[in-house]
């Protein structure tokens, strides 16, 4: 299947910001992460050394609009140990969703389903040694629905194609859920969110492979803010669940470690 990914989820993006009374903006949520961790597989500096402390600030945007809604993230994360390039890293993804309800002005729901989107995202991290950079792309079908207890779930489905110059193949196929639960307890609440990328098939090119892989990624935040008597959603503490199995589509060996299984502390301050 030859897809042009790069140029479809770019238009789309671009399409989507260029006219403003298409684009108007409904409502919007910021955030920055702070995250301490340790042992972490592959992201770990020089011959596959597992980082012995690895701490992340991160970057959320997310926003609804009159044509759908979008998600944007920038993670900025240190390696305790290492020094110069191999003590930090970066890596971003942006992701809009195209509601076809909304820009249809029809009620496409059935069932369990609220609406129907067309999803892209962009992939971006450091560039390879060489300055290649690396850089995926992603487009494919979504779902919002309707799952009692929980404040949204939504289903994507992806076709994952990386940039051309890194000679990563092209073809695997990805279905990322992604969800979010308010549980109250006592005077505040516990938000239980998260998502799954779970790329579910190998692919090959020339000398390079990519392994299936899977991703959970759940949060448990307690809602500190509101426990004390200030305003709800804005400051949280909690931790989060990192498992990660072949990462980056690197195959698990007993000479590499690729199944990343750490736990993460959690501050996260919201602001809009």
């Amino acid at each position: 299947m030859n897809v042009k990914l790069a140029p479809l989820s770019l238009a789309l993006a671009g399409s989507l910001l260029a006219a403003p009374a298409f684009a108007e903006m409904h409502w919007q949520n910021n955030s920055l992460t702070y995250l301490y961790g340790k042992n972490f597989s592959v992201d770990s500096g020089e011959d596959g050394r597992e980082a012995a402390i690895q701490q992340t600030i991160t970057f959320e945007h997310a926003s609804g609009w009159s044509w759908g809604d979008m998600f944007l993230f920038v993670d900025h994360k240190w390696f305790n140990g290492h020094s110069g390039k191999d003590g930090r890293t970066y890596y971003g993804e942006f992701s809009p969703r195209l509601s076809l309800g909304k820009v249809t002005g029809k009620d496409l729901s059935f069932g369990p389903i609220k609406d129907v989107l067309i999803s892209a995202t962009y992939e971006r991290g450091e560039s390879q040694a060489d300055g290649t950079p690396n850089q995926v792309y992603l487009l494919g079908p979504a779902v919002d629905l309707a799952v009692p207890g929980f404040d949204r779930f939504a289903v994507n489905t992806y076709y994952r194609k990386p940039d051309g110059a890194t000679g990563k193949p092209g073809g695997q196929w990805q279905i990322t859920p992604t969800w979010a639960m308010t549980i109250p307890v006592g005077k505040s609440d516990i938000l239980f969110d998260g998502y799954i990328d779970w790329v579910v098939n190998d692919k090959k090119s020339g000398g390079t492979e990519l392994k299936k892989n899977f991703h959970f990624n759940p949060q448990v935040k307690y809602d500190l803010g509101k426990a004390l008597n200030q305003k709800a959603g804005m400051l949280y503490v909690g931790i989060e669940y990192d498992y990660w199995s072949n990462k980056y589509g690197i195959e698990d060996s007993g000479a590499f470690n690729t199944d990343n299984n750490v736990v993460n502390f959690i501050v996260k301050a919201h602001y809009f």
